[in-house]
């Protein structure tokens, strides 16, 4: 399965970012094979309107399963739940921290989305 987590770097070591569709990285985790992929996301990060749906087109090419992010806005929320996404969120610290998070169920299983739209 894979684990996909808005980052502000580009490394498992890289802290979180609370945001969604303007996090400058997702840092994608493969659990079977235990590697890490960094992967840009300059496009939603530097969109005048949209962000959250580009953000979440990336996500699905990524085959990732789940995001685990801080926030997740309306459009946002309503695209990866559209390509299957599960949405964690409350995510803080680093990227391996709360993978770690997620494995001991310490995140929140969003619903909906958790914040208004262009949040930033």
């Amino acid at each position: 399965m894979k684990i996909a987590v808005t980052s502000k770097g580009p490394a498992q070591t890289s802290p979180v970012d609370e945001r969604f569709g303007r996090a400058p990285y997702f840092v994608v985790h493969d659990t079977e094979s235990g590697s890490y992929e960094a992967v840009d996301n300059s496009a939603g990060r530097g969109a005048a309107q949209g962000a959250g749906i580009q953000s979440a087109q990336r996500i699905a090419e990524t085959g990732a399963a789940v995001l685990i992010s801080g926030h997740c806005g309306p459009k946002a929320f309503e695209a990866l739940s559209a390509a299957g996404v599960v949405v964690m969120t409350g995510a803080r610290g680093t990227v391996e921290e709360a993978i770690q998070q997620y494995r001991e169920e310490k995140l929140q299983r969003a619903g909906g989305p958790d914040v208004a739209g262009h949040w930033s």
